[in-house]
C-alpha cells in the first residue's frame, strides 16, 4: 500500500482508507456487525492506516465498532462533530451559535473519545461547513483549547455535498488541517479551485463518495432495486437512476489493462490528483476491502486516461436536481 502525506500535518496515511458511513447501520440499509468487524481487521491488515467515521454514523455504532476492531494497533482514526442544529449542509445564513457553539464542540469530542475508547483523537472535523463562520472566534477558540490539552491532534472540516467552493477562504487561513470532499469521474469540481488552493496551503484532502454512491463500481442497472432503509432509493429517484446508469455505460471503454473494474478506475482518477491524501471508500465486506486495496498497489492511470476521464464530468446534485 502507497501512503501519503496529510497536508502539513506529515502524517503518513495509507492512499485508501476506510470509510465508516456504511457500518453505522443507518442510511445504507440492513449490515451485520460481525462482518463489518471483519472488513475493518482486513483493511488494517492489508496496509490501510486511516479510518474515517462520524457520531451520526448510527449515533456512535461506527466509532464503537472501530474502537472494537483497531483496538491496540496505531491507526489514525478520523471522527466527525455533527452541527447542533441536525441541519445538513451548513448554510451561510445560520448563527454559528446554532451549530457549533464551545459547549456542544467539548461534549461532542468527549464523546467520541469515550466511544473510540482513546485519549487523543487524531483527527476531528466539523460536519459542515459555511465560510460565513470563519471569522468568528469561539470555534477558533475552542479547537485551538482541544488541541492545546491533548484531547485533539488535528482538525478539518467535512465540506458541504457537491460545494468545494464553500470552504476556500477557511482553506486560505491556515486554520484547519485537512478537508473532507466529493470528488468522482462525475463530480470534478473540487479540481478548479479547491486542489490548487489545498496544494498552495499543504492542507490535507480526504475524499468521500469516489463511487458516486455506489453507482461508478458499476453495481446497477436501470432496474435496480434498492433495499428498505437504503438512502439510495431516494438519491436515485425519477430517472436520475437511468441517467446514471447511461453514464456509466460510457465508462467501460475505459477498461483494460490500465482499470480491469470501474471500481478500480474510479479509484485511480481520484488518486490522479496530487492534492488528494487518501480516499475513503466504503468497505462493509471483507471482499470489497481486497479489491479496493489493491488499487493502492497497482500502477497508476496515465495522464492521457486522465484527460480523457475528464471529459466525462457531469455537473448534478441528486439532493437538489441534475443537469444534462
Amino acid at each position: 500500500m502507497r501512503n501519503r502525506k496529510l497536508g502539513a500535518l506529515g502524517w503518513d496515511v495509507s492512499e485508501i482508507g476506510y470509510g465508516g458511513w456504511g457500518i453505522g447501520r443507518t442510511w445504507w440499509g440492513p449490515t451485520d456487525d460481525t462482518e463489518s468487524i471483519n472488513a475493518l481487521k482486513r483493511a488494517w491488515e492489508l496496509g490501510v492506516n486511516f479510518f474515517d467515521t462520524a457520531f451520526v454514523y448510527g449515533d456512535g455504532h461506527s466509532e464503537k465498532l472501530m474502537a472494537q476492531a483497531l483496538a491496540g494497533k496505531p491507526a489514525l482514526i478520523a471522527t466527525k462533530i455533527p452541527p447542533k442544529n441536525g441541519i445538513w449542509p451548513g448554510s451561510p445564513k445560520t448563527p454559528l451559535k446554532e451549530v457549533f457553539p464551545k459547549e456542544w464542540i467539548v461534549s461532542c469530542t468527549e464523546r467520541s473519545l469515550k466511544y473510540l475508547q482513546r485519549n487523543t483523537l487524531d483527527l476531528t472535523q466539523f460536519h459542515v461547513w459555511s465560510d460565513a463562520w470563519l471569522h468568528q472566534d469561539e470555534w477558533k477558540e475552542t479547537i485551538g483549547q482541544l488541541k492545546k490539552s491533548g484531547k485533539i491532534r488535528g482538525f478539518g472540516v467535512s465540506i458541504n455535498d457537491h460545494d468545494p467552493n464553500s470552504a476556500l477562504e477557511l482553506v486560505a487561513s491556515g486554520l484547519i488541517d485537512t478537508v473532507q470532499v466529493i470528488f468522482n469521474i462525475f463530480d470534478q469540481s473540487p479540481m478548479e479551485k479547491l486542489f490548487p488552493l489545498c496544494l498552495k496551503h499543504k492542507v490535507g484532502v480526504i475524499v468521500r463518495v469516489p463511487f458516486d454512491e455506489g453507482s461508478l463500481t458499476g453495481a446497477f442497472n436501470k432496474n435496480t432495486r434498492f433495499e428498505q432503509g437504503d438512502f439510495r432509493a431516494s438519491y436515485f429517484k425519477g430517472d436520475s437512476l437511468i441517467h446514471t446508469v447511461e453514464r456509466v455505460e460510457k465508462l467501460k471503454s475505459f477498461l483494460g489493462p490500465e482499470a480491469k473494474t470501474l471500481s478500480e478506475l474510479a479509484l485511480k482518477f481520484v488518486l490522479s490528483q496530487p492534492a488528494v491524501s487518501t480516499v475513503i471508500p466504503g468497505m462493509r465486506k471483507s471482499k470489497n476491502v481486497d479489491s479496493n486495496v489493491a488499487v493502492g498497489e497497482a500502477p497508476p492511470l496515465s495522464a492521457q486516461t486522465v484527460q480523457e476521464l475528464k471529459k466525462h464530468a457531469w455537473p448534478r446534485n441528486f439532493y437538489t436536481q441534475w443537469e444534462d
